[in-house]
């Protein structure tokens, strides 16, 4: 960013109570200042490198130049997220796609607007760690896994569906693995630290430090094993149809921040290789996670540089929750997927 970057201000979290009946409540906002005449957005997140263009077009005034005030709203997990696009508490979501989102979607309160991250070889953005006890008990390859149990942060969240294309890979027993349902990330720290689960599918800038330390082993990271659609853009089906104009300079300027991290973190092959303007890019992240580049480096994700959505991941996923029961009726990927705004991947 040109000129002196301006100090980033902090806002009260708000709490957002969801058509469901549910509440979620933002434990934090941040935003650089914008002009005064500037039109303020809130937008849900995580706080996971995932969604460091985010921060990226916050920080080099991208979304300054769309004439945007963007307020970033943390969460713990992504299931909130969805429901605050659907109560009008956010404006836009930068999440993972999940159940909640999936059953908001079928019933018409929200769409995909764009792609972000997918998991792919050679970018780690989740680790399948094992508690040190079950590990010397024998769990040593995910070909073990039956009658074990896996921390997960939701049922019907993206980490479980994680574990479903693992055990789908692998021809496991999936009546005999137990996920464990934790809501927050360092809950599943926790559990896989303690042992009183067996192990976990958590995000790596999560677990480094107890890996460091010998609390847990790691088994590999999920990019290795499966590809799919794990992030999204997220926006009302009422903001898409009424608000056109602010859908599009909201992606215009996460896409140019698209461009950046993907011109300082991947390659011309699309393989994880830094170039110019990576260490200015991993210090933006590094500062809006609070961790330090070191920390943050060894878990960047893939990030598509067109923000295509894998549609025939997508309508798996819409399959397998239709199998768990967590949705009531068949959904076909091309009715929660803004046709005008997001590119499909071929």
């Amino acid at each position: 960013m040109t000129g002196e970057t301006k100090r980033a201000r902090r806002s009260p979290g708000f709490s957002a109570r969801a058509a469901m009946g549910l509440l979620a409540l933002a434990i934090g906002a941040v935003g650089v200042s914008a002009p005064a005449s500037a039109e303020t957005i809130k937008v849900g997140t995580t706080k996971l490198s995932s969604t460091a263009p985010l921060y990226i077009a916050i920080d080099k005034g991208y979304f300054a130049a769309e004439g945007l005030d963007a307020q970033v709203v943390i969460f713990d997990a992504a299931q909130p997220i969805n429901m605050g696009i659907t109560s009008g508490a956010l404006d836009f979501g930068v999440t993972a796609v999940n159940g909640a989102f999936y059953s908001l979607a079928a019933a018409g309160s929200q769409k995909i607007i764009a792609g972000t991250v997918r998991d792919a070889p050679g970018f780690q953005q989740y680790a399948f760690v094992v508690a040190n006890k079950a590990y010397d008990s024998g769990l040593k390859s995910l070909k073990d896994l039956n009658g074990h149990s896996v921390a997960v942060v939701q049922v019907g969240g993206p980490i479980h569906y994680t574990l479903a294309l693992l055990v789908e890979k692998y021809k496991l027993d999936a009546a005999s693995i137990r996920p464990v349902p934790l809501q927050v990330v360092s809950n599943q720290v926790s559990a896989v630290t303690g042992g009183t689960t067996d192990a976990g599918i958590i995000p790596v800038t999560a677990v480094a430090g107890a890996l460091a330390r010998g609390d847990m082993k790691s088994l590999g990271t999920t990019g290795d094993e499966v590809q799919w659609q794990i992030g999204a853009l997220f926006a009302a089906t009422k903001t898409i149809a009424e608000r056109s104009d602010l859908v599009d300079r909201f992606l215009r300027a996460y896409a140019k921040a698209v461009q950046d991290y993907h011109n300082a973190f991947i390659g011309p092959d699309e393989k994880r290789k830094n170039g110019p303007g990576a260490e200015e890019t991993l210090a933006i992240i590094a500062k809006n996670l609070g961790q330090t580049t070191q920390q943050v480096e060894p878990a960047l994700p893939y990030i598509d540089p067109q923000m295509r959505v894998d549609v025939k991941d997508i309508q798996h996923q819409l399959d397998w929750y239709l199998a768990q029961g967590m949705l009531k009726s068949p959904v076909k990927a091309a009715d929660i997927i803004d046709p005008h705004f997001a590119k499909p991947l071929p």
